[in-house]
């Protein structure tokens, strides 16, 4: 068989890379052996736990451009970050080639991927003492269907690949599988995964980090509660969507009455380890950089965190994060104001209900009375903050001193995050907080959604034992009511409407938002009609087909004191807000999926570019 040179060079480059990836246990920073031979290795149970270690370089990560930075799945795509960029927008084109930048696909990457999960496979299939790996053999088809879930997010169906390929194997040039069947095999791989993976793994196991049935339960729950939504909010199958959201329910449910995870800064936390009440309701900024060194004014460490139930650890000496992750999420993720009104005045109605809410006349009226989780994932304006070596922390007391070294929030025309900021004199790169992975909030909220979808309804116990832990574990002082059935009848709220702000809230800048509102088909409204608005109101007064900023016709940013200066050129929309980006929007139905790189559809015409491209 004559084989062509060119398309065996790219299909090698598709199929073959797999072992220059990092691995991570206890030592965080294991690699798989650079050259491996058959004849020398997969010889002992510690071969196959080696070469799984480069699995764990595949999670999302502070250490590639898939942590806070852009990539397929960046929340600043989406309709709550500043403008969207062209993926928001709908402008993006179908891509000649697919580098692994993180930015443009990663079809290449990913089937390198499944090799490496298929070659332990295939080693596993002769060993002669099957018993003793299969811990390694569960991680491989963990790990297949987690990079079988970043394709179907990102482009739907794909081929299944389930055996070592060569250059003269048929399946390089056959179609793909079929969306529903790419689903069936994620969900299979993870179900013939769990039995055979820890039940838990202590911190102070040689194994801590390691994938567990916990962890991949919390992963089947996210996975089928994706693919229930994308179905039932397109007209699917009613009987193959509910399966699925049952699915969901049980996997999530099982996480849940594990009782090994609890929310950062709760009781529950404490009766766990570690003393985490002790920040308030300030551990919900906390979390997100919480590091062994001295990293917020209590001196909590990473051992009173039991919220993060698969994460990808760092640490200050052994494994730092390699890259500025204070800098970057300070200039990363953009905040529009659509996120900023999505936040839930202290009376647990949004802000076009509320009579608590005080508007927008002031820099500061608009953060009062409102959520706790407003000040502490949002700057405020007029207020202190710290980040890394430049403006860092001197003696945690916020006094004159300490606040002498802050950066202060000027008022300005937009929203500034201040989540992934560490406080702390920390050198550039040299960061050290964990990065989540699954995190117990998510289940929570991932439960709560499911049985609300699978029913059309939620008991308030239900709710109780899920959304309202997040809720209102950082609302103490603020007593916000927990989200019930009563309530929203008592005041002409939506159920769906209050469950998905939760989402909103909650996992804001962690990568969920853009693929949420895709699952939920309403990106194209999101992302075009009322991108400035609350998207729950309605209301003229709230709605824009622009990213905005903060109001200024009218208000102190304008009028004084401490105006806007220089004075903003921005555009002003109808209601007196800044304009933060005017790029052309025409997100569309095509956009739901990434196109597949025209490189690949030259190589093997059988895949079929995704629809409208």
């Amino acid at each position: 068989m004559k084989i062509n040179s060119k398309k065996y060079t790219i299909v090698l480059i598709a199929i073959l890379f797999t072992f220059s990836q990092y691995g991570c246990n206890k030592s965080l920073n294991l690699k798989p052996l650079d050259q491996l031979s058959d004849v020398a290795y997969f010889k002992t149970p510690t071969d196959f736990k080696i070469f799984a270690n480069q699995y764990y370089d595949w999670l999302k990560n502070f250490s590639t451009l898939q942590g806070v930075t852009d990539n397929p799945h960046s929340d600043g795509r989406s309709d709550v970050s500043g403008g969207g960029g062209s993926f928001g927008a709908g402008t993006n084109n179908i891509p000649a080639t697919d580098p692994d930048n993180g930015n443009s696909g990663n079809w290449t990457r990913d089937f390198g991927r499944i090799r490496a999960a298929n070659y332990l496979l295939t080693k596993a299939a002769a060993y002669s003492t099957p018993s003793a790996i299969t811990q390694y053999v569960a991680e491989a088809k963990f790990f297949r269907a987690y990079v079988y879930f970043d394709l179907l997010q990102q482009f739907g169906a794909a081929p299944i690949v389930t055996t070592l390929l060569d250059p003269t194997s048929p399946e390089l040039y056959g179609s793909r599988a079929t969306r529903d069947a790419v689903v069936d095999f994620i969900i299979s791989d993870l179900q013939a995964a769990i039995p055979d993976l820890p039940a838990s793994l202590t911190a102070s196991s040689a194994d801590y980090g390691r994938v567990t049935q916990t962890s991949a339960q919390a992963f089947l729950g996210r996975v089928a509660l994706y693919e229930g939504t994308w179905q039932k909010s397109r007209g699917g199958d009613a009987t193959r969507y509910n399966a699925l959201l049952d699915k969901s329910i049980a996997a999530s449910n099982a996480v849940i009455s594990s009782n090994q995870y609890a929310l950062f800064g709760t009781v529950a936390s404490n009766a766990l380890g570690g003393n985490s009440t002790i920040l308030g309701d300030s551990a919900q900024k906390y979390l997100f950089i919480l590091e062994n060194p001295k990293s917020n004014p209590a001196s909590v460490t990473k051992a009173a965190n039991h919220e993060y139930v698969l994460s990808v650890r760092y640490d200050d000496v052994v494994k730092v994060a390699g890259v500025n992750i204070s800098r970057s999420a300070h200039n990363g993720t953009g905040v529009n104001r659509k996120y900023a009104n999505m936040f839930l005045c202290k009376d647990g109605l949004p802000i076009e209900k509320s009579p608590l809410f005080q508007g927008f006349q002031t820099y500061l009226s608009e953060f009062q009375n409102r959520d706790n989780r407003m000040r502490y994932t949002l700057k405020v304006p007029g207020g202190y903050y710290w980040f890394g070596l430049l403006n860092a922390r001197v003696n945690w007391t916020d006094d004159a001193a300490d606040r002498a070294t802050a950066e202060f929030a000027k008022p300005g025309g937009g929203y500034g995050s201040q989540k992934w900021i560490s406080e702390r004199a920390v050198a550039d790169k040299f960061e050290s907080e964990d990065y989540p992975v699954i995190r117990y909030a998510e289940v929570l909220l991932n439960y709560a959604e499911a049985v609300y979808e699978r029913n059309g309804s939620i008991s308030d116990a239900d709710l109780n034992k899920s959304l309202n832990l997040v809720r209102l574990r950082v609302n103490i002082d603020n007593v916000m009511p927990p989200l019930s059935n009563g309530f929203v009848g008592a005041n002409g709220l939506d159920m769906r409407t209050e469950i998905r702000r939760e989402r909103a809230i909650e996992l804001f800048d962690e990568d969920f938002r853009f693929d949420d509102i895709k699952r939920w088909h309403s990106a194209a409204t999101d992302l075009v009609s009322n991108v400035g608005g609350t998207a729950y109101g309605n209301l003229a007064q709230f709605i824009s087909p622009w990213p905005l900023g903060t109001k200024y016709i009218g208000t102190q940013a304008q009028l004084g004191p401490d105006a806007i200066n220089p004075i903003p050129t921005n555009a002003i929309d109808a209601n007196g807000c800044l304009i933060t980006d005017q790029t052309a929007r025409q997100f569309s139905e095509k956009n739901y999926l990434y196109p597949i790189p025209a490189q690949q559809i030259s190589l093997n015409p059988k895949l079929v570019q995704n629809p409208g491209w």
